[in-house]
């Protein structure tokens, strides 16, 4: 599977499970970045088996989709082999939507870690200047007769493109979800795209912010997130942000009692009303797309027919 098909999945799955910042609303920006050579759309990563049970695999400046899909494909039978794999991704971009990525990893019997760095959004704790990436961190673990449970979440208190579209509706934002140039909580947007955005729980979500940072800046070997260029935009070199996947057989970890003690989880969260299994909505979301298809707005509609026609392909 070449790198464009890679990451033309990883787009349609997010749109398809809601996600749509993960979406078809990134091709611009990524057909964007690839005419300017901050990304090399035809980059294939390659992989280095370290250890039994570790791999490095270097993006080579291209999107992380296929870096992410050479993870995929080989921690399962590693960590089917040592209990445990891990897998370093370097000089990569955006993760996308992380979920996607650790429910393959269940789908394939592993209960699954996964985590990116990304450019700098959010303080260190008790800091004023934008450092750290809001870093997404995802988990999954599989269940018997329905799709992995997944736990899919940003450490920050919400994304910056709530406060962009706060701006254009001419509206406050909630206090606690950004910082101005001082420091200081704002419900000014502007004031708040000109500060920081607030990591989620306070001093707990910015050290969970640093960690990620040590996973994917310093063992994975990629950029910090003060040192990465935007996701966005076409301007500077290729952002090189790191990714760590972790991948653990947990059947022989549990004595064989893992599908049944997870089969005992999932009757507690049914067990009480108004309790949600994270995913669901997803879950939901996916379920439409497969009967009803895709839809997306007829702005972009019109951008991908454009980018896809034989001009704006040899743009």
């Amino acid at each position: 599977m070449g790198p464009s098909v890679s990451t033309a999945r990883a787009l349609a799955a997010a749109e398809a499970d809601g996600q749509a910042g993960h979406g078809l609303g990134r091709v611009p920006s990524y057909a964007a970045q690839v005419t300017a050579g901050k990304v090399d759309g035809h980059a294939q990563p390659s992989l280095r088996r370290l250890r039994a049970g570790a791999v490095r695999i270097d993006a080579a400046g291209g999107f992380a989709y296929p870096a992410l899909d050479l993870a995929v494909n080989a921690l399962p039978a590693m960590a089917r082999e040592c209990g445990i794999a891990v897998a370093a991704i370097f000089r990569s971009h955006h993760i996308g939507a992380a979920g996607y990525t650790a429910e393959r990893l269940a789908r394939e019997g592993c209960v699954a870690f996964v985590c990116s760095n990304t450019p700098r959004a959010m303080p260190f704790a008790g800091g004023i200047k934008p450092m750290m990436g809001t870093n997404p961190i995802a988990f999954a673990a599989p269940l018997t007769d329905r799709a992995p449970l997944v736990i899919d979440m940003a450490l920050s208190q919400v994304a910056r493109s709530r406060i962009v579209a706060a701006k254009k509706a001419g509206a406050t934002i909630p206090p606690g979800w950004a910082l101005d140039a001082s420091g200081q909580p704002t419900t000014d947007p502007d004031a708040a795209l000109a500060g920081a955005l607030a990591p989620a729980g306070g001093v707990k979500g910015a050290a969970l912010a640093l960690i990620v940072e040590v996973l994917c800046g310093a063992v994975a070997n990629g950029h910090f997130g003060w040192e990465a260029s935007s996701f966005l935009d076409d301007r500077g070199p290729s952002p090189g942000v790191g990714q760590l996947l972790l991948a653990m057989d947990a059947e022989p970890l549990s004595a064989g009692n893992f599908a049944s003690r997870m089969g005992q989880l999932l009757a507690a969260l049914i067990s009480e009303s108004g309790v949600r299994i994270p995913g669901d909505r997803r879950l939901a979301s996916r379920a439409r797309a497969a009967s009803a298809g895709i839809e997306i707005g007829a702005a972009l509609h019109q951008t991908l027919i454009e980018l896809a026609s034989p001009a704006g392909a040899s743009q």
